[in-house]
C-alpha cells in the first residue's frame, strides 16, 4: 500500500541518511501550514520501503531536530509498520515561526523545500506580526498631551526637507494621526519614544583606561528620546576620540578624526532603531585604549549575516517596522539594508578597521583606533595659522576644548558655571570636558577650588 502522496504538510525520505535533508522539510512545511508529518523509511512515490530501527535510531532523529531547528518543537516521533514493514513516523507542529534548518529559513513549496531571501523573510515576518504583538506598534501610557510639540515640530520640517512627507505642521493631533500612531489619545509606542520629553530610554557611554573593561576613566547615563539620545551619543565620541589637523597651505585647516564620524553616526542610529525594547539592557557606547564599541541589545537576524548585507544586495529585516518607518521619513535612517554597507565603505576609506559582532544577546559594531600618537606628531604638531591653541597644545583637542582653553586663557579663574554659560552646555557637560583637558595633561588647577585658577600647561620644548 502507498501511504500517500507528497503535498505541502507530508514529506517521505527512504532512510535516516537523509535526515539533515528531513529537518528542512520540517521548517518549511512549519513555515507555511505550522506543522505536518515526515516519514523515514518511505520512497517519494509513498510506497514503504521499511529499514532498521533502534532505540538509536530514534534518538538520532530527536536530537537532530532538537539541534538544528530553531525555534524549537517537540515532535512526536514513533516506530510504526506500513504493509509488515518498520518505518519512522514523525508529527510536528509549531507556532513560532520563522523556523529556521541550520540558520536558514525555508518554505514549503508544494513538495519542495525553497530557501527564502531575505527580502521574502522580512516579508514573512511583516506579515506574522500584522495585527499581533511588535513592540513599536503597541500602545502606551502616553497620551497626545504628553508629546513635545517642538520636537514633533523639528522633526515634520527635516522630513519635509527630506521629500519624504508633503504635509506642514498644524496641531499635535493632526500630524499624529497623519502619521498613523495614535488611537484616539493614546500614543503607539514608536511616537513614545521619538516625540514624548521623558521617554523610558537610556544610553550609557564610558571610556576605560585600557583595554578591558576594569578602570574607568569616565562613565555617564543619559536619558530621553530616540533621536535626542543618539545625538549625545555622537557627541561623546566626538568630544573623545582624537583629530589631527592637516594642511594645505592656505589659511584653512582640515581636523580628521581618527573614526570617520559619518560611520559612527550611522552605527548609533542603527543602534537604536534596531534595538529589543523589552530587554532591560541599554545601549551602550564605549571607548576603549584601542576601539570604539556602539552596543544595542537587538540580535541580528536569524538565518543573515552582516556579510550578507555588505557584499550582497540584501534588504533591511526591521525590529521595529513603524519605529524604522518614522525615522526614515525623517532621513535618519534608509529602508535598504544599506547601513552596514555605508559604515563599512566610510572605514574602508579612512583605513579605519571596523568589525560587526553578532552576540547571544544584542549586536555590536567595532571600530578599532589608529596607534597612540595619531595626532600628536609630525607636521600635525604644528602651530596653527589661525592663532588658535588646537595646534600649540595638542592637536588632538576638540571644538569645545579648544573654546573651554581660549576662555581660561582669558581667564584663568573662570567658573564651571561661567563657562558652561559661554559654551551653552551644562555645568556637569562641563565638569566632564575639564576633566578630559586635565587628564590629556593640557590643564592644573592652582591653589583651592574657591580662590584658585586654571593654568594652560605648554608641551615639553617651548
Amino acid at each position: 500500500m502507498k501511504v500517500g502522496k507528497e503535498n505541502e504538510v507530508l514529506e517521505f525520505k527512504k532512510t535516516t541518511g537523509e535526515l539533515n535533508e528531513g529537518v528542512i522539510s520540517m521548517a518549511a512545511i512549519l513555515n507555511k501550514h505550522g506543522g505536518g508529518e515526515l516519514y523515514f523509511g518511505v520512497r517519494s512515490d509513498g510506497v514503504p520501503l521499511g529499514m532498521d530501527i533502534s532505540d538509536k535510531t530514534l534518538r538520532d532523529v530527536s536530537q537532530a531536530v532538537g539541534s538544528h531547528l530553531e525555534p524549537r518543537i517537540y515532535p512526536e516521533i514513533n516506530e510504526i509498520y506500513i504493509d509488515g514493514k518498520s518505518c519512522i513516523h514523525v508529527a510536528f507542529s509549531g507556532d513560532k515561526a520563522p523556523y529556521l534548518a541550520f540558520g536558514r529559513p525555508y518554505i514549503r513549496v508544494a513538495d519542495e523545500d525553497r530557501q527564502m531571501s531575505a527580502a521574502e523573510l522580512e516579508k514573512f515576518i511583516l506579515q506574522k506580526n500584522v495585527g499581533k504583538d511588535v513592540w513599536d506598534s503597541e500602545w502606551s501610557a502616553k497620551t497626545v498631551e504628553d508629546v513635545d510639540e517642538d520636537v514633533l515640530r523639528e522633526y515634520l520640517d527635516r522630513a519635509n526637507r527630506a521629500g519624504r512627507i508633503n504635509f506642514t505642521y498644524t496641531t499635535r493631533e493632526e500630524v499624529l494621526n497623519k502619521l498613523s500612531v495614535t488611537d484616539g489619545e493614546k500614543l503607539n509606542n514608536a511616537a513614545y519614544i521619538l516625540f514624548c520629553g521623558s521617554p523610558m530610554l537610556e544610553v550609557q557611554m564610558a571610556i576605560f583606561a585600557g583595554t578591558e573593561r576594569l578602570t574607568f576613566n569616565d562613565i555617564m547615563r543619559e536619558s530621553g528620546s530616540v533621536l535626542s539620545l543618539a545625538k549625545t551619543a555622537e557627541t561623546y565620541v566626538r568630544n573623545y576620540i582624537r583629530w589631527r589637523v592637516e594642511f594645505n597651505g592656505s589659511l584653512q585647516r582640515k581636523e580628521i578624526p581618527e573614526i570617520p564620524m559619518d560611520a559612527v553616526r550611522e552605527a548609533i542610529i542603527n543602534s537604536f532603531c534596531h534595538r529589543d525594547f523589552r530587554s532591560s539592557q541599554n545601549n551602550e557606547v564605549t571607548l576603549y585604549k584601542d576601539r570604539v564599541e556602539i552596543y544595542n541589545p537587538g540580535t541580528f537576524p536569524e538565518g543573515l549575516t552582516p556579510q550578507d548585507f555588505i557584499k550582497g544586495s540584501e534588504r533591511s529585516v526591521p525590529r521595529n517596522p513603524v519605529l524604522a518607518q518614522l525615522m526614515y521619513y525623517s532621513r535618519d535612517i534608509e529602508h535598504f539594508g544599506t547601513g552596514l554597507k555605508r559604515i563599512t565603505k566610510e572605514c574602508d576609506e579612512a583605513g579605519v578597521k571596523v568589525e560587526f559582532q553578532m552576540l547571544k544577546k544584542g549586536f555590536a559594531v567595532v571600530f578599532y583606533r589608529p596607534d597612540e600618537d595619531y595626532g600628536t606628531s609630525g607636521e600635525n604638531s604644528k602651530e596653527t595659522n589661525d592663532g588658535s591653541l588646537n595646534g600649540s597644545i595638542n592637536v588632538s583637542l576638540n571644538e569645545v576644548e579648544q573654546t573651554l582653553l581660549a576662555l581660561i586663557k582669558d581667564k584663568p579663574a573662570i567658573t564651571w558655571d561661567e563657562a558652561a554659560q559661554c559654551i551653552s552646555k551644562s555645568r556637569r557637560t562641563v565638569q566632564r570636558y575639564f576633566k578630559g583637558l586635565k587628564d590629556k595633561n593640557t590643564i592644573r588647577r592652582v591653589g583651592s577650588k574657591k580662590d584658585g585658577y586654571w593654568e594652560i600647561i605648554a608641551p615639553k620644548g617651548e
